[in-house]
C-alpha cells in the first residue's frame, strides 16, 4: 500500500488535485437600462424638462409603472402613435392600452400625470382677474383641451370683479359636435352667483375657425344670459396649434 498517497492532504475546497484554483462564476451583468434610469432622472433633476426629448419625458413615467424592463421602445411607439408628449398623457386610456408593451400600470401613470398638469393649471387661474390674467387662462385652456380626441364644451363663470370663481366642463361630444344646452349653462351661473362667462371649447380637427353651428350657439347663450341680466365675454375656441376669439373675430 502506498503510505504516501494515504496520508497525502486532501485539495482544499474550490482548488483541483493540481491545486488549480477552480474559476467562480462570473455574477450576471445588470439590465443596460439599469443606469440609464439613473442618469436619466439625474439629468431631469439638474437641467429640467426641456433639456430632455419627449420620449425621454415618457420613460421618466414608465419607469415607476415598468421596473424591470427597458421601456425607452415603448415610450418611442405611445410617440409613433400619438405625436408628442402632450397628445399622449391626453389619449383616452382605451387607445393607450392598445399599445403594445403599455399595460394598465402604465396608463394609470400617464393619465395621473394628465391630472396633475391640470390641476396645476388650474389652481394657477381659479380666484385670479380672469380680465388680467388672460393669457395664463388661455395657456390652462390649452393644456386641459388642445390634445382632446372629442369636443369638449367648458364654462368659466366670473363675479362681479372678473374674478374666476369656477371653471366646469358642460358637455363632451364627438369629434365634430358637442351638444350645449344654454339653460343649464345660465342656470349654472345662478346658482354660483356669476356674474359673468367666458364659454371656451375645442375642435378636434386642428382648426379653431368657428362653425355656424358655434356661432348659433354662442348666440342662444348670450341671448339667454342677457334675459337674466349676465354677460359673455367671449367664446373661446381652442385648435391644436392656435385658438380663435368671438370677441376678436367681432361674433359676440
Amino acid at each position: 500500500m502506498n503510505t504516501r498517497n494515504q496520508f497525502a492532504e486532501k485539495p482544499f475546497p474550490g482548488f483541483d488535485a493540481d491545486f488549480q484554483a477552480v474559476p467562480k462564476a462570473r455574477a450576471p451583468e445588470p439590465p443596460h437600462y439599469t443606469n440609464h434610469r439613473q442618469r436619466l432622472r439625474a439629468r431631469f433633476m439638474r437641467a429640467g424638462a426641456n433639456a430632455l426629448a419627449d420620449y425621454e419625458m415618457l420613460e421618466l413615467v414608465l419607469f415607476r409603472a415598468i421596473p424591470r424592463r427597458d421601456v425607452k421602445p415603448i415610450a418611442k411607439r405611445l410617440l409613433a402613435e400619438f405625436g408628442d408628449f402632450n397628445r399622449v398623457i391626453s389619449a383616452p386610456a382605451s387607445r393607450l392600452a392598445k399599445v403594445q408593451g403599455v399595460g394598465s400600470a402604465a396608463v394609470q401613470e400617464l393619465k395621473i400625470v394628465e391630472a396633475a398638469a391640470q390641476m396645476l393649471g388650474q389652481a394657477r387661474v381659479l380666484g385670479q382677474n380672469a380680465i388680467t390674467s388672460w393669457s395664463s387662462l388661455m395657456q390652462y385652456c390649452k393644456t386641459v383641451m388642445a390634445h382632446r380626441e372629442t369636443e369638449q364644451f367648458r364654462v368659466l363663470y366670473l363675479d362681479r370683479k372678473n374674478t374666476l370663481i369656477a371653471d366646469e366642463p358642460q358637455a363632451v361630444g364627438t369629434v365634430d359636435h358637442v351638444p350645449v344646452y344654454p339653460r343649464e349653462v345660465v342656470k349654472r351661473a345662478l346658482e354660483l352667483n356669476a356674474s359673468s362667462l367666458i364659454l371656451v371649447h375645442n375642435h378636434p380637427s386642428g382648426s379653431p375657425d368657428p362653425s355656424n353651428e358655434d356661432i348659433v350657439m354662442t348666440n342662444k347663450i348670450v341671448e339667454a344670459a342677457r334675459a337674466l341680466g349676465l354677460s359673455v365675454h367671449d367664446h373661446i375656441i381652442i385648435g391644436k396649434e392656435e385658438d380663435a376669439s368671438f370677441k376678436a373675430l367681432g361674433l359676440i
